[in-house]
């Protein structure tokens, strides 16, 4: 085990909380050092990175350190890959349960399968579901934190699931038979009322007697979730030590100073177990922050051949499904990618650019739902198309893996004006990540980014118009200029076209032409094997697409 432990690299921060150093303070008499390991955005990755074996394995080897252990996940675990889809993350709950997990808590796609299956699911879990702001007409459907003591020291941990989860999963879900919102997550325009529910849970918990307190969120760091970003917590709340956060899916660790100027640790894990994140409280008060890196393409249980109650849980679960996923469907000559074919981060890590650009694969499933209905446009939103496929054979692995949702083809009436519209709240926060940004078949289109962001939107953070420039412009028909009188038919799922999927308001009530004809992951098999004869070629090599969408960085000069 020392040797796995070797090859994480990862750099440390070590903070002691005010209250520690006051003269007055007494620190908490731990005996042994409490490890809280974390993970986020698994997002069904349980044979990536360390996997939920080698998961295990690190937890084991600190026990065996004599080290107290907890392990904690920060949302969106059930959903992303085939092994939740096809088993509505009926697996991947029976998996966290075999890896031991004390805490979790909902991310905006532990919804995706419908709130009567998640509440299901939060049902058989074996750890403690937390969230101080999913409610229910007002009234909190879990508790909002949970007290875990060693040593008679009280570590309390906040769960907060973000209010962007009301536009990121299925609205829907969310709403009764009426369509009137009865579930929440304590949203409104300011971030007022999510930070005096935060402030709630950890007054009550410090009441309680919490020496020390862990906000386990949901929250990210991205601009299309302000007010609700992991500093848009801190900075407005007291009495947190460290928030373990998720969503964005980046590794930034940082200390950020609270509402009364003192200092809190922030720290992110990535996804796809690719980390860990491991915070470390101290016997002398001290809290040690570190990220646990896995480096290597293959995972840590097929290197070191771990063998655990875990491994034997994952071989189970993935054997019938995977000789059914590996089945050969299709072909492709060129790499189809959701991310920059060049670039890196500071982490040598391919960057994602599904969300604020066009990319080739994007372009194939917009395609796929454009020609299939033969609809005049079709949208596909860049937070719909979740992985790369490699040149080579295309197996049912692949296709599911790129729409794992289970979203359903509809086509519907719009205007030209909703179509800009709509082009524009895609494209509001460029360059910055957004999963509602538009891949596009049939159109293009300019993205002026220097003109600021002028859409609004209302409390649940649903597009309510516009005011001001737009930062869409010259937007082509095919070879004709977009009129805003005319009529289009627009091919996308229901999920954005009826749902109101990633904040899409702006077609309410448009007529409804074809009504959920076939599944996402169906449209993009069938368009492949049947209009692409079964070979994605050369029309689709340029992995930064054809052209469609141009980012105008500078104004045009006068």
């Amino acid at each position: 085990m020392k040797k796995l432990l070797a090859m994480m690299l990862g750099a440390a921060l070590v903070f002691t909380p005010a209250s520690i150093l006051a003269e007055e303070a007494e620190a908490p008499a731990l005996q042994n050092d409490l490890v809280i390991l974390f993970t986020s955005d698994v997002h069904c990755g349980i044979e990536r990175g360390f996997g939920l074996a080698g998961l295990y394995q690190v937890r084991k080897s600190y026990e065996n350190e004599g080290k107290y252990t907890l392990l904690v996940d920060d949302g969106d675990f059930i959903q992303g890959e085939p092994i939740g889809t096809m088993t509505k993350g009926g697996t991947m709950i029976d998996l966290m349960n075999a890896t031991g997990y004390d805490i979790a808590i909902p991310g905006n796609h532990e919804f995706d399968y419908g709130m009567d299956r998640f509440l299901e699911l939060a049902g058989k879990t074996q750890c403690s579901y937390i969230s101080c702001n999913f409610n229910h007409e007002g009234e909190l459907v879990f508790e909002p934190y949970v007290i875990k003591e060693f040593d008679g020291v009280k570590f309390a941990f906040v769960g907060i699931t973000t209010p962007r989860t009301l536009v990121s999963s299925t609205p829907a879900y969310f709403k009764d038979e009426e369509g009137n919102y009865i579930y929440g997550f304590f949203q409104d325009e300011t971030g007022e009322l999510l930070y005096s529910k935060v402030q709630e849970a950890v007054d009550a918990a410090r009441a309680e007697g919490a020496d020390y307190v862990i906000a386990v969120a949901h929250l990210g760091n991205e601009a299309e979730c302000i007010p609700w970003t992991y500093e848009d917590i801190i900075t407005n709340t007291t009495g947190i030590d460290v928030i373990l956060d998720g969503h964005s899916h980046d590794t930034d660790q940082a200390v950020v100073k609270n509402k009364d100027g003192k200092d809190v640790i922030r720290s992110a894990c990535g996804t796809k177990l690719e980390n860990i994140g491991k915070v470390t409280f101290k016997t002398d008060g001290s809290i040690k922050n570190k990220l646990l890196t896995w480096t290597l393409d293959e995972s840590a249980p097929e290197v070191f051949e771990i063998s655990n109650p875990v491994t034997e849980a994952v071989s189970a679960a993935t054997d019938e499904l995977n000789a059914s996923l590996a089945e050969v469907v299709a072909h492709t000559d060129v790499d189809l990618t959701i991310v920059d074919p060049t670039a890196v981060d500071e982490s040598n890590k391919p960057i994602r650019i599904i969300r604020r650009a066009e990319t080739n694969l994007g372009d194939l499933c917009a395609d796929a739902y454009r020609i299939l209905s033969g609809a005049d446009i079709a949208f596909c939103n860049g937070g719909g198309i979740r992985d790369n496929i490699p040149a080579g054979d295309i197996t049912r692995n692949n296709i599911l893996t790129v729409h794992p949702y289970g979203n359903l083809m509809c086509v519907i009436e719009v205007t030209g004006q909703q179509v800009l519209d709509a082009l524009e709240w895609g494209a509001r926060v460029v360059p910055s990540e957004n999963g509602g940004f538009l891949q596009v078949s049939g159109l293009s289109y300019e993205i002026h980014t220097y003109l600021p962001n002028a859409c609004t939107q209302n409390e649940e953070g649903l597009w309510s118009g516009h005011d001001g420039e737009y930062r869409v412009k010259n937007v082509m028909i095919g070879d004709e200029p977009l009129d805003l009188e005319k009529t289009y038919t627009l091919a996308s799922h229901n999920y954005m076209l009826k749902d109101n999927g990633d904040g899409y308001t702006m077609f309410d009530g448009a007529k409804i032409l074809q009504d959920e004809v076939m599944l996402d992951n169906q449209v993009l098999l069938t368009y492949i094997t049947d209009k692409l004869s079964g070979v994605v070629g050369e029309e689709y090599e340029n992995p930064y697409g054809e052209g469609r969408i141009i980012a105008v960085d500078e104004a045009p000069a006068e």
